[in-house]
């Protein structure tokens, strides 16, 4: 995902339908459960299942299933809308490996793909991010 510039959610609508709330130009901050937050980047795409979504290499398009070098990302369930695994490109603005994960106690946690906060916590986070990483 931060090599390509995506997000994704897949393996039943309760996962992946929240990936709806993204239109371009939002920006997104990625938190990975119990590890913590490695990244932030601005759409650039609005979702779509992942058959359908095409990245450009060494100019040819290809699907994250022709590309992918570690997951699956469903494949089995590619033609399923249901199952599938669904993408919106990103354009990142900062990342940090897992290992390096931004985790501080405190910091707002949501089980959903996507969601749209408005608690005190989240905008803690934010502003502690943005310090942390030097974004504006």
């Amino acid at each position: 995902a931060m090599k390509y510039g995506f997000i994704s959610a897949g393996g039943g609508v309760w996962y992946s339908q929240t990936l709806s709330l993204l239109s371009p130009g939002d920006r997104v901050w990625v938190n990975i459960p119990r590890t913590g937050y490695v990244g932030v980047g601005k759409v650039i795409e609005a979702v779509d299942r992942a058959d359908k979504v095409f990245f450009e290499i060494n100019g040819q398009k290809k699907t994250i299933y022709e590309i992918s070098e570690r997951g699956d990302y469903l494949k089995e369930h590619k033609a399923d809308d249901d199952m599938a695994e669904y993408i919106v490109k990103v354009e990142w603005i900062k990342t940090v490996s897992k290992e390096n994960a931004i985790k501080e106690t405190g910091f707002f946690g949501n089980q959903n793909s996507v969601c749209k906060p408005s608690s005190k916590k989240w905008q803690h986070t934010v502003n502690r991010l943005k310090e942390i990483w030097s974004i504006v």
